[in-house]
């Protein structure tokens, strides 16, 4: 029983994930696809990363898909922030000098709530807080925009795939109207894994660059493989393309991080479905201008 609701689920979402997986006419060559843009922890060369003024400004900007990393703090909270350490992007120093090296599983929830996460950005941000993930997704439905978020440091935080998972489904992102607005990707072929044994219907994808002989294993567990767009050629990207997913369907790629015109134009011609860019708007001016 539980397995046919898994693929009458997965059914049900595939015709909004083919828009990212796929291209809207088999007839069409690779090079005619406009690859979707993702802000790249929300618009983040324009706020400060990972925290709600930048999905905001993202959304100001037009784009739909923003990207985000979470980890988890001593007394199990989730919260959204890149670095395993609190001090590039906050104030810690200042508020806790003596806890070097200021480890994010360090520190309660609490104490991270009374970090400023904006002035190291500029003036302009002071006062913003490292959110945590329950009010991220709620800004992030306020805004009406889709997630692709990444577990980080999975190997730090026992369980994190259950507990996020268990999170995203208490905030309604597991039904069949937000599934094709979600995707989730690690660096760690065993949380991705994790992920999806956990909850099939999730579209997951893996950071990094498998070996061309090893993409059917991880086209097993993953919807899409995530490399660096400095690794990417067009050959690899065709390979990947090569390869159905779980789901029935052709793997996809997202590049990242692309941030110039020049960049955004190359793998663009690759065949990418996606580019992840810190400044997204440089991105898609670069894409509309072919």
């Amino acid at each position: 029983m539980y397995a046919r609701v898994v693929a009458a689920t997965a059914a049900a979402v595939l015709g909004t994930v083919t828009v990212l997986l796929s291209p809207t006419s088999d007839a069409r060559a690779h090079e005619d696809r406009v690859p979707t843009v993702i802000a790249h922890r929300g618009a983040s060369s324009y706020a400060p990363e990972n925290t709600l003024p930048a999905i905001d400004k993202a959304a100001e900007l037009g784009f739909s898909w923003v990207e985000n990393d979470v980890q988890r703090t001593k007394d199990g909270e989730l919260v959204v922030l890149h670095d395993d350490s609190l001090r590039r992007t906050t104030d810690v120093e200042d508020v806790f000098p003596g806890r070097a090296p200021w480890k994010v599983k360090d520190f309660t929830a609490a104490e991270i709530a009374r970090l400023d996460a904006g002035s190291w950005f500029s003036p302009a941000y002071a006062g913003a807080r490292v959110p945590t993930l329950r009010h991220y997704m709620r800004r992030v439905e306020h805004n009406h925009e889709k997630l692709l978020l990444e577990i980080k440091n999975p190997e730090s935080y026992p369980g994190i795939e259950q507990q996020t998972l268990k999170l995203l489904g208490d905030e309604g992102w597991l039904d069949g109207r937000h599934l094709g607005r979600l995707v989730v990707q690690s660096f760690s072929a065993d949380s991705v894994r994790a992920v999806h044994e956990l909850r099939p219907a999730v579209t997951t994808a893996y950071l990094g660059t498998p070996a061309v002989a090893r993409l059917p294993e991880f086209a097993r567990f993953a919807d899409l493989v995530n490399p660096s767009y400095g690794a990417l050629t067009t050959d690899y990207v065709s390979a990947v393309h090569a390869v159905d997913g779980p789901h029935g369907r052709r793997l996809g790629v997202f590049a990242w991080t692309v941030d110039d015109a020049a960049a955004a134009r190359g793998v663009a011609g690759y065949g990418v479905d996606g580019i992840i860019s810190n400044k997204p708007d440089v991105v898609r001016a670069a894409l509309d201008s072919d």
